[in-house]
């Protein structure tokens, strides 16, 4: 009594965050209440014996992916009212896909049925006898269903491959470090001793800017280093 209680509980909480997490107008309240759903989603793991499944699901998608989503929606601040400018115009047809989806999922659900020797018993506890949670499952995926495992890692490296390569951009104002000329660098184009007595301060010298920074030598001009000293193997 006390399981079927906690598993409708954790069932309508669990329903409940994943319809705010696509309903909220804030994206900082639909990843949280993603977490909230990931939560109750591991009760549930619990209830149905998989504490592997429902541990991993609380460190590696709160810990990890939940906590990375909120970080990126914080530091990118991304004008959400501008992107739904143009909803009116696409509503026709994302409520054609809508619908067309929900049609599929009904199709597969009116058709799905427990098989007759399924019993309520092996369905909460799938584990076999004398083998714990994680043996059981390392079984599972990685001698029965090792091929469809490896195809969703594949599968999921293209998808990470394809997102750098859409997201990467060359910019033009980045700077970039030119290693020659770092090393061609004498200590007198940067750097300046200059004798100050004890307790002076800027009375005495002032206030001292950076030193410009010598304009780049072009191919067609002598090459020298600072102002009139020559470069390294050459003779003025």
């Amino acid at each position: 009594m006390i399981v079927t209680a906690a598993f409708y509980l954790f069932s309508a909480i669990l329903l409940g965050s994943a319809a705010a997490v696509v309903t909220s107008r804030n994206p900082v309240h639909s990843v949280l209440f993603l977490i909230l759903a990931f939560f109750n989603a591991a009760a549930l793991f619990l209830i149905a014996g998989a504490e592997f499944l429902a541990m991993i699901l609380v460190i590696v998608y709160v810990g990890a992916v939940a906590v990375l989503f909120l970080f990126v929606v914080m530091m990118l601040d991304v004008n959400f009212g501008q992107l739904r400018e143009g909803y009116q115009r696409y509503l026709p047809v994302g409520a054609t896909v809508g619908a067309v989806l929900f049609g599929e999922l009904a199709l597969v659900l009116g058709g799905w049925e427990f098989a007759p020797q399924a019993a309520s018993a092996l369905r909460l506890s799938s584990t076999p006898a004398g083998v714990s949670n994680t043996q059981a499952l390392g079984r599972l995926i990685y001698t029965d269903y090792i091929f469809l495992f490896q195809i969703a890692g594949l599968i999921l490296m293209v998808a990470m491959i394809g997102a750098i390569v859409l997201t990467h951009r060359e910019r033009a104002t980045s700077r970039r470090q030119n290693i020659a000329r770092q090393n061609a660098r004498q200590v007198s184009d940067t750097l300046e001793i200059m004798p100050v007595g004890f307790g002076a301060g800027t009375n005495v010298t002032g206030i001292i800017r950076p030193k410009r920074e010598p304009e780049p030598v072009l191919a067609d001009e002598p090459h020298t280093h600072g102002v009139g000293l020559p470069g390294p193997g050459e003779h003025g």
